[in-house]
């Protein structure tokens, strides 16, 4: 029988609490509580899906290869171009368009990887002609191969690259004809193999290799088939029914043992439905966000995408899919601060190095110059800022740092300051005095500080870029407001949430700026000014905190470049804390909670579950 022991290489410790940081699957027994304890990671007890970047051009019928951080979109449709020659990569935030199939086509299948692709068959009705072509994509270019033996659109297929795939199924008319051929693709031709049980077109979804497939729903027009199908090398083999009946959708998945399958029309009407397959049987999982039909999709059964589709207008939406099992974020206590404020500025692109920039301290918020750095477990007060000041933007990291603007004891101020480990410095100031701007930077020789606000008169858009010596008005913002935070670099960075003089107040606005321009992107889930946020680009940032009616906020969301979803609270509430690190490891530390405060919370975009075990 296997031992603790013998398993571990050690015996189980006793501790008089917790330890800090036990190993995953430690036992360790607690003699204060007089209890055995274990930790194990905090993961998601179900998938869901989340928004990722559109399509460059909204179309239907789109083929799909790859995975879901590098992924390529090609051919498709839409109602004025039937047979569309667009290609597009995914790099997990984005679409970028390159280089074009040389025949445009829709309803075709896909397969492999986003450098090593096929794109199988298809049809242009412009014309109207069913393709018997196929053609190889090798990462840069498409080529055209050897034909397909029968001429066919509405295919599913399936491979691992543009050398060994999986054509099944189809449709080709007039007259109108329903296919249960499957051919194998070598790297140079297509021979006939086994047929699929049920000939059918325009699956619910396919997924796999050229040797280990599924495929799943479909129709004859009618009916509408819920059947799925396993290809094992050799010949297909029935197995467990999809829960719906389904066509026109997609899937994804690596074999025959599991895959996922979404959107499509179950008859009637279009579906919303996702259904997860693991080898025996098909469970519903959480719904895509908008009912799509004929969308492209590709990846994992536990992450995947779909994109594009038609809801009945044709979409350049993307949907990310995370399965089970993803880790789960959480905020943890750290060190307090040394003395209680809030209004600090903070910058730091580590969890255990940053630094906390002057702020707001009782009796009656008063300006303050201390500097304090955080080593991962407490702070320690260095040598204070030359000008005492509070809400003004920091940047850089805890050896090289700016404190940018803010409010001083006489005025508002351009003043700025650079920190070089040790002392401050005074350098050349802004062009515009404000308070209440949001700035970021990963070191002092490169900062951008953006919005803001001349109290009682202004809000501001401009934005400022620092090039170690000097500050050059660049592009504003889109809308000027004040009180927002500020993450990434000078050439990438992300502006959320603020407030706007006179206007709507708190917002929800995110701007994302490339490193010349603002742009307008899509709005956190809860309106809010006085938040803090961390990240190191554009497409990688959380915000936290703040305040919205009714009062302080606890939300945490994270920004994917895309859209934001929200994550676990920060223990306390508070607005205007200071902030730095990353969207993996971060810090919000003081601010006002209802009344100022010294905590510091940690965030980990990974989390562990202690528990208890029962002795008795």
């Amino acid at each position: 029988m296997a031992t603790y022991l013998g398993t571990h290489g050690s015996r189980i410790q006793n501790y008089t609490t917790d330890p800090d940081n036990p190993n995953t699957g430690e036992v360790w027994y607690n003699d204060t509580a007089n209890t055995l304890k274990f930790q194990y990671p905090n993961t998601t007890s179900a998938g869901s899906w989340r928004t990722g970047g559109n399509l460059n051009t909204a179309r239907q019928g789109i083929g799909g290869a790859g995975i879901y951080t590098a992924a390529l979109g090609f051919g498709g449709h839409t109602p004025s171009n039937r047979g569309m020659a667009n290609n597009e990569s995914y790099n997990g935030v984005a679409w970028t368009e390159t280089t074009d199939l040389n025949t445009g086509r829709s309803r075709g299948a896909g397969a492999g990887t986003q450098t090593s692709a096929l794109a199988i068959s298809g049809d242009n009705s412009n014309t109207p002609v069913y393709y018997i072509q196929s053609e190889s994509w090798n990462g840069s270019s498409w080529s055209e191969i050897a034909d397909l033996n029968t001429q066919r659109s509405y295919v599913a297929g399936a491979g691992a690259s543009n050398t060994s795939a999986l054509a099944v199924g189809g449709f080709s008319f007039p007259p109108a004809t329903g296919y249960n051929n499957t051919e194998l693709w070598n790297g140079s031709n297509w021979t006939e193999v086994a047929d699929l049980n049920q000939a059918r077109r325009d699956f619910a979804g396919y997924n796999g290799t050229q040797t280990s497939a599924l495929v799943y729903g479909g129709d004859q027009d009618p009916p509408t088939f819920s059947l799925t199908e396993s290809w094992n090398g050799t010949s297909w083999t029935e197995v467990a029914d999809l829960n719906a009946a389904t066509t026109a959708g997609m899937g994804a998945g690596a074999d025959n043992t599991s895959a996922l399958q979404f959107g499509g029309n179950p008859r009637p009407g279009v579906g919303v439905n996702v259904e997860l397959y693991n080898g025996t049987s098909w469970a519903e999982q959480a719904n895509l966000s908008a009912a799509t039909s004929s969308p492209g999709g590709t990846g994992t059964s536990s992450n995947a995408l779909q994109f594009g589709g038609s809801v009945p207008a044709v979409v350049a939406r993307t949907e990310e899919w995370t399965g089970a099992g993803a880790p789960v974020g959480a905020w943890s206590t750290g060190g307090n601060l040394n003395s209680v404020k809030q209004n600090m500025s903070g910058a730091g692109v580590s969890q255990t190095a940053a630094i906390s920039m002057g702020g707001e301290v009782p009796p009656s918020n008063t300006n303050t110059g201390q500097t304090e750095l955080y080593d991962g477990t407490s702070w320690t007060e260095v040598n204070d800022l030359n000008t005492a000041r509070a809400k003004g933007a920091g940047s850089g990291t805890y050896t090289a740092a700016l404190m940018i603007g803010g409010s001083a004891p006489s005025a508002v101020t351009a003043a700025t300051e650079e920190w070089n480990g040790t002392n401050w410095t005074e350098v050349n100031a802004l062009n515009n005095s404000r308070q209440l701007l949001a700035g970021c930077g990963v070191n002092a020789e490169a900062c951008l500080a953006f919005g803001g606000e001349d109290p009682g008169t202004a809000n501001y858009a401009i934005t400022e870029l620092w090039n170690g010596t000097n500050w050059t008005e660049v592009n504003d913002m889109n809308t000027a407001r004040n009180n927002l935070p500020g993450a990434g670099t000078s050439t990438s960075a992300l502006g959320s949430g603020g407030y706007v003089q006179g206007g709507t107040a708190n917002v929800a606005i995110t701007e994302s700026w490339n490193g010349t321009n603002w742009t307008e992107v899509a709005d956190l889930n809860t309106a809010r000014s006085g938040a803090g946020s961390a990240g190191t680009s554009n497409t990688a940032v959380l915000a936290f905190g703040g305040y919205g009616p009714p009062g302080n906020q606890a939300v945490t969301e994270e920004w994917n470049g895309a859209s934001w979803v929200e994550v676990a609270d920060l223990a306390t509430a508070r607005q205007r804390p200071g902030d730095a690190g990353t969207t993996t490891a971060a810090l919000a530390f003081g601010g006002d909670s209802g009344s100022l405060t010294a905590a510091t919370e940690e965030w980990n975009s990974a989390s562990n579950v202690t528990r208890t075990i029962d002795t008795d």
